[in-house]
């Protein structure tokens, strides 16, 4: 299968369907990752231009390590707005990567960014098979489905899927420890342990189905469905 997980920062896929998207690799899948935005303002000490480039660095690493492709975006961080530019550049983005199937960011979680992100990507997964709507790659031949992804902290999410990930848990947190000034940028704001932080909710969404880690998920419950949880590794 094509797979395509959509973030509105580096990381964010990571840290929200990473072991998920290397049991997929694992099967074979052909993985691409959207990253909305460049994390331009995630540092204390490095100029605009300098920590975008790092982090787009640390995005193409974490990429690699599951053989993913990379779309980077490029918006600027905190500033990500649904206007007919940004959709356009979605619908271009998507169709490159031909997905059977998308991972987005849930429409209720706490960024902005994040809840933009998903509205847009939902918005487009229609539109990407529009003819007259054009781009610079082709129209999709049929709409992908659309997984939501948990929410940060998995506050006010109800899962209808999970993705026991117990075996490529410690893939994932590679994958992660990619990002590197995103783990001291949360430090420096919040005091907070990034790999801690986030090792919580795959613990919990674990327990829900008796396993020691898991991911969860949730069908965009939206006319047309075009698929379902049997996609999921």
């Amino acid at each position: 299968m094509r797979v395509l997980a959509i973030g509105a920062h580096p990381d964010d896929v990571e840290a929200l369907c990473g072991g998920t998207l290397a049991k997929c690799a694992a099967r074979g899948d052909r993985i691409t990752i959207m990253i909305a935005t460049n994390g331009n303002v995630g540092s204390s000490t490095l100029s605009r231009e300098e920590i975008a480039a790092v982090r787009k660095k640390e995005a193409e690493d974490a990429a690699a390590l599951i053989g993913a492709d990379l779309i980077w975006m490029g918006f600027d961080d905190e500033f990500l707005f649904h206007d007919r530019q940004t959709r356009l550049a979605f619908i271009n983005a998507i169709r490159k990567a031909d997905p059977d199937f998308m991972f987005v960011t849930s429409p209720n979680d706490y960024h902005p960014d994040h809840r933009i992100c998903g509205e847009i990507a939902i918005d487009c997964r229609i539109p990407v098979t529009v003819p007259l709507i054009e781009t610079e790659y082709p129209p999709m031949s049929k709409i992908p489905h659309v997984f939501l992804m948990d929410t940060v902290g998995s506050v006010g999410f109800e899962p209808d899927a999970y993705v026991d990930i117990t075996d490529t848990y410690e893939l994932r947190g590679r994958m992660l420890q990619c990002h590197e000034s995103q783990g001291a940028w949360l430090q420096y704001v919040y005091g907070m342990d990034y790999a801690e932080f986030l090792a919580r909710p795959t613990a919990m969404r674990g327990m829900a189905i008796g396993v020691k880690y898991a991911e969860a998920f949730r069908s965009l419950p939206m006319y047309p469905i075009s698929g379902g949880s049997y996609m999921l590794p």
